[in-house]
């Protein structure tokens, strides 16, 4: 069968943080290729950089060295201004804690990202519509979070990341402030994403049952990724 188109490329990146004087090295030369449509989870122990690659794939923060392609593009040669409207049109995101605004409704809150985009009220009401209905949360339109149970509260959050049509979408933790039921709804969900409609999907896990709803999974510790067979 004929290889996917590869969607994320990373060569030789690392990263290191200063604390004080001390230099900590969180990734090390990492490798990596991602084909479109594909369902990844970053597995390792706390501490092992898996969220700092999140953040480097998605553009929230810069390599010290190596190179990150997204469809193509070299992000770190982007402007700060030219990676913040490339971020809003090729990033979904999805949060451990929802990261919904308490004061708007889920409507709101998936329309967010649309505000940014020349699109008309009237096509923001539709493609919030399709999120929402996407996501099964279509009765719900007009309840603020508070009114929502934690797993409905991540559907609209993952109705927020696919309002765009994303070229990715990031997951970090997101079935980790949720019990077992609301997260496999989750995990079912994302996974129908990937299925039905394509979605890259990239999700760091430190659960193994959530890591085996991805097709692929690669593992970090101390900042060195293992490829799992």
């Amino acid at each position: 069968m004929k290889n996917r188109e590869v969607i994320v490329s990373i060569h030789n990146v690392s990263k290191s943080y200063q604390r004080g004087n001390q230099t900590i090295r969180v990734l090390e030369d990492i490798t990596l290729e991602i084909e479109s449509g594909t369902f990844l989870a970053l597995m390792g122990p706390s501490g092992s950089g898996k969220s700092t690659l999140l953040n480097l794939i998605a553009g929230l923060d810069t390599v010290d060295r190596g190179t990150i392609e997204i469809g193509g593009v070299d992000i770190a040669t982007l402007s700060e201004s030219d990676l913040s409207r490339w971020r809003l049109i090729n990033v979904g995101f999805i949060f451990q804690f929802y990261n919904l605004i308490p004061v708007l409704t889920a409507f709101e809150n998936v329309e967010l990202p649309l505000l940014l985009t020349g699109l008309s009220k009237q096509e923001r009401r539709e493609h919030v519509a399709t999120a929402l209905r996407v996501v099964h949360m279509e009765e719900r339109t007009g309840h603020y979070p508070h009114q929502l149970s934690g797993g409905q509260q991540q559907r609209v959050a993952i109705a927020r990341a696919v309002v765009t049509d994303p070229t990715i979408i990031v997951a970090d933790e997101p079935t980790g402030d949720l019990d077992r039921r609301a997260a496999e709804n989750v995990l079912e969900l994302m996974s129908r994403l990937n299925r039905d409609l394509g979605k890259t999907i990239i999700m760091v896990t430190h659960d193994p049952w959530a890591g085996k709803w991805a097709h692929s999974i690669e593992h970090l510790d101390k900042g060195v990724l293992s490829h799992d067979l």
